[in-house]
């Protein structure tokens, strides 16, 4: 083995470079993995346009990361050589924060984001904080496994803590979280109900696991929702501030707006549904690294997968726009051979 290995990086705002990098050691409590497999998430624009405050360039973006442990670093002991292990988009927090101080550890104000403040997976090989890991199940492709990490964990999150199993829980956009989080709501328990733009959505929706599709363009949603009895959960996935804010009217008395999905505009909110039916709108952020091995092991038990389409390293910037134009169905991934 050489003492280089390839990585794709942003040398400055909106440009890819393929680069060689010597091979470093890791640091105490991190370990170096050697990719397998890494998603590209809507969430990199903030390396790749520069859209993070006080980014540093040249920045190796990707945060749905699957590897192998090449070697640990002094003071890792929970993990070894050989091991497939994925990184999300949380790759560490500084503990000392009060979000930390309380538990909330996701939410840290300092925390270490994979391919942001550090390195991440858009190369053959990167550096983790041993604190983030989870473990690969043998039963998950890695190519599988990295949209898990991160789109599988927001959704997941999302649901298992805002829903109980019975509940009617309707997912708004079937993209690449929304396809994820119709089959997690099905496979939990819940009356499953997919909203989406269109006619042509219903058939993925229903061979997702949907018992009901909303076509959103042909009938109001909200409304549509209270003729079911209205939600008490719906998880905002699409990234329109305006159609989230057009929802609330359909849950019911005490139900939850969710939102995972970043808009570019502000979500409108009317006060008479939000306060005459004790209503909430609550965002959610990923997880923990427990919760991320969480979302693996129940995507093995009921067999959730993603759906992907995968191009190596070297198309990296192909991959990147195809998802930014919305033509990947459903979760784009990098492969390193």
């Amino acid at each position: 083995m050489g003492n280089t290995y390839r990585a794709m990086e942003i040398s400055s705002p909106g440009v890819f470079s393929l680069v060689e990098r010597k091979i470093a050691l890791p640091g105490a409590g991190q370990v170096r993995l050697r990719v397998e497999a890494c998603g590209v998430c809507h969430s990199d624009v903030a390396t790749v346009e520069a859209q993070f405050p006080n980014l540093s360039y040249p920045r190796v973006p990707g945060h749905e990361v699957i590897g192998r442990i090449e070697e640990v670093g002094p003071g890792v002991t929970t993990w070894k050589t050989g091991q497939r292990v994925g990184v999300g988009f949380f790759g560490g927090e500084d503990g000392t924060c009060e979000a930390c101080r309380r538990g909330e550890t996701v939410y840290c104000q300092n925390p270490i984001i994979t391919g942001v403040t550090t390195d991440g997976g858009y190369a053959e090989m990167m550096i983790a904080e041993a604190r983030a890991l989870v473990l690969i199940p043998d039963e998950l492709k890695s190519g599988d496994a990295a949209p898990l990490v991160c789109a599988g964990i927001t959704t997941f999150n999302a649901l298992r803590n805002a829903g109980r199993a019975g509940d009617t829980v309707a997912v708004q956009g079937i993209g690449g979280l929304g396809h994820l989080a119709v089959q997690f709501a099905r496979k939990m328990g819940f009356r499953t109900v997919a909203i989406g733009g269109g006619p042509d959505k219903e058939h993925l929706a229903q061979k997702l696991g949907a018992h009901v599709y909303i076509d959103a363009k042909a009938q109001d949603a909200a409304v549509a929702l209270q003729k079911l009895g209205g939600a008490d959960v719906i998880l905002a996935t699409a990234p329109s501030g305006s159609a989230i804010g057009s929802l609330l009217p359909g849950l019911k008395v005490r139900g939850k707006l969710v939102t995972v999905g970043v808009s570019g505009d502000a979500i409108p909110i009317n006060g008479v549904p939000l306060i005459f039916g004790g209503r909430s709108v609550v965002g959610s952020l990923t997880g923990r690294a427990i919760e991320t091995q969480d979302t693996l092991d129940f995507s093995v038990l009921t067999d959730v997968r993603p759906m992907i389409e995968t191009l190596p390293l070297v198309k990296a910037e192909e991959a990147y726009k195809r998802m930014m134009g919305g033509n990947a169905r459903f979760r784009m991934v990098l492969t390193m051979t």
